[in-house]
This record gives structure tokens, sequence and C-alpha cells, in this order.
């Protein structure tokens, strides 16, 4: 369900018996006059900022929130006051155009990978807010007069800030720069891949890993194989169990790092390895590096001479996911309604060459 504040469409709202999910929200995106900044800025080049939206956005910046823009403005123009005032740096994937703010924000989900329901949509006119609650009713939209309020709810606030949050949007702008250089780069896909000098690391779950492998599970939905949260207790309660191994895996390239992008769990018997959980952040996707974590485990399974099953289950979301189980040779053995047992047919794929991976014991 998709809260709305202030300037709805009659008859939406916000069902008072629906509790928001914690740190829903992984982006917003800002409106620039009479919202960022006071005043019009094709009328007046020196307007000046809103303190407190500034403050919000600085704030929600080092818990790991995103930020980006939809303005009907000059893009020049705006995007030059915004250097003067120093605040460009934070807006990921700007629109400053004179198209409907709906596009832009779709616009915006495209070149971030992230799902319209974790957007929220500040502006000061009704106008606004009602056409984007109407053309994408997933995201959450918020008079920028009750912007004060607004974020501070739930669905704003992660549950655990950790390193790794505080680092999202230098992450977050990274990949767009991979992303441009990929469009301009003349070659073949794997060329380019290989350019990048990845190296994917695997390594069982430390203590301090538990704060991001909650968060994992949280932000995760693409890419995520039962759509199931684990919380920082239950993740250090596995993590510490002999009949289950909880794996963490990490990736960095010659721009940067990825930060930590995978989570499984497998639980151990003579019989099998069953892994309960599967999830790879949205942010790889298009890095070939998929199924890197489920060949490793496919692998290790074997050697412990046992086949290796996986739960699943379908949540509209998480096709994805899906069709990776598929390409590494898993196979249904079981259902009940959405939810699937698959179990591994034949022998592991190796790595892609382009990626150096390394397993940490």
């Amino acid at each position: 369900m998709t809260e709305t504040l202030a300037a709805a469409p009659e008859g939406a709202g916000v069902d008072p018996t629906v509790k928001p999910r914690r740190g829903r929200i992984k982006c917003i995106v800002w409106d620039l006059d009479h919202t960022l900044w006071d005043g019009v800025l094709l009328e007046d080049d020196a307007v000046h900022v809103r303190e407190s939206v500034v403050a919000h956005i600085e704030r929600l910046d080092r818990m790991g929130v995103l930020h980006s823009l939809a303005s009907r403005n000059d893009e020049q123009a705006a995007m030059d006051r915004l250097r003067e005032l120093g605040l460009d740096r934070y807006f990921l994937a700007p629109q400053i155009t004179w198209d409907a703010k709906s596009g832009s924000i779709r616009r915006i989900a495209a070149a971030l990978n992230l799902g319209l329901d974790a957007f929220a949509f500040v502006d000061d006119q009704p106008f606004e807010l009602a056409e984007v609650s109407a053309a994408l009713p997933e995201v959450t939209v918020v008079h920028v007069d009750d912007v004060d309020e607004a974020l501070q709810r739930d669905e704003f606030r992660p549950r655990f800030v950790t390193d790794e949050s505080a680092r999202r949007r230098e992450m977050y702008a990274g990949q767009l720069l991979r992303d441009d250089l990929e469009k301009e780069f003349v070659g073949t896909n794997d060329e380019f891949l290989a350019g990048l000098s990845m190296q994917f690391v695997i390594e069982q779950c430390r203590q301090e890993d538990l704060q991001r492998a909650e968060e994992l599970t949280v932000r995760t939905n693409q890419l995520n194989a039962t759509g199931r949260t684990f919380s920082y207790e239950e993740l250090d309660e596995l993590r510490t169990s002999d009949d289950h191994l909880l794996l963490v895996a990490s990736l960095t390239d010659r721009f940067g790092s990825y930060g930590k992008i995978g989570l499984a769990l497998v639980e151990k018997s003579t019989t099998a390895w069953h892994l309960r959980m599967m999830l790879m952040s949205c942010r790889v996707m298009s890095r070939g590096v998929g199924m890197v974590l489920l060949n490793h485990l496919m692998g290790s399974a074997a050697g412990a001479g046992v086949p290796l099953r996986a739960d699943f289950v379908e949540t509209g979301r998480n096709r994805m996911m899906q069709i990776t189980y598929a390409f590494a040779g898993f196979r249904e053995v079981e259902r009940d309604g959405n939810r699937v047992v698959l179990q591994a047919d034949g022998d592991p794929q190796p790595a892609p060459a382009w990626v150096d991976v390394q397993v940490i014991a």
C-alpha cells in the first residue's frame, strides 16, 4: 500500500491499521522551487535554500537514504545554483526537465535500479503530488509543508546505520559512472566487464557483518529467493550454529567497492544442504556475477557428498532470482502454492573469466 501525505487524490490516504515497513524508502525525490529553496529560480537566481530541508537531506544521506531531483526548471541554471550552494553532490540522476514529474521519477528509478515503492516525492504543488500519486501509486508523496513530520516516520528510518549505509550515495554514484562508461564503450560486453578488474569475495559472516546482513534481507526484493527478512538476533544465532552456514559476499572493481552485496544461509544435514535464503543486491545485476555465490555453494555441497536444495517463494518481484536458479540447473522437486523447493542437477559452472573469486575460510 502507498502512503500519501497531503494533496493525494480524493479517497486516498493512510490506513491506520497498516504499520509502515521500517526503512522502506530508499530514495527521496525533491522539487526545487518553493521546496528545496524559497522562490522561483527563473525569476530570481539568488534563491535561498531552506536550511531545514537541507538538514533533512544531510541527515538521511548519512543514514543511507538516497536523494534525487524532479523539477520543472532550466537544467543548466538549476545545476549551477546547486553547485554554488554545494548541494549538487547529494542528488543522483537528477531530472530537471519540463516533463511530467511521474516520468522523471520513472527515469530515476530505472537509473538507480530501484522499485518505485522505494521512492518518496516531495513537492509544494498539490497538482504535482496528485499527478505522481495517480500515475505512480507505489510512490509515497509528501507535501513540503509536512516534511518535518513525514521524514521522521518509520519508513524513512533504517533500523541500523552501518558504515556501508553512510557510503551508499558514493557507491551508487560509482555505479552511475560505470553505466555511463558502458554506454560509451566500443566492444563486447565481456570486454567491458573484463576491464573492470572485478574481485568477488566470499566469507563466513562475522559479527561485524550482521547489521549489513540484516539490512540486505530488508532492502533486497528483486534478487531475494524467499522474500523473508531476518533480524540481527536471528542472524547472530544462525551464524554460530553448527548446523548452518551463513555466508556474505562483497564485490570491488577498479572504480571502488560495491560493498557487501550477497547473503546465503544454508542448513546442513548428512542427507542434503538446504539453501534457506539466497539474495543478491540489485546493484550487481548487470555485472554478470549473480551466480558466483550460488555456484560456490553447489561446489561445497558436492564436496560434502550431498545434494543442494533451495527454497524459493514466488513474490512477484523476484523473477530474476528464479531465472538465476534455472540457469544454474536447479529443478523443482516440491511445491506448495507459491512455495517451491528446488534441487541442483549437474555440476557448478566456473566463474566468469573476468571475475577474480576469493573464498576466505
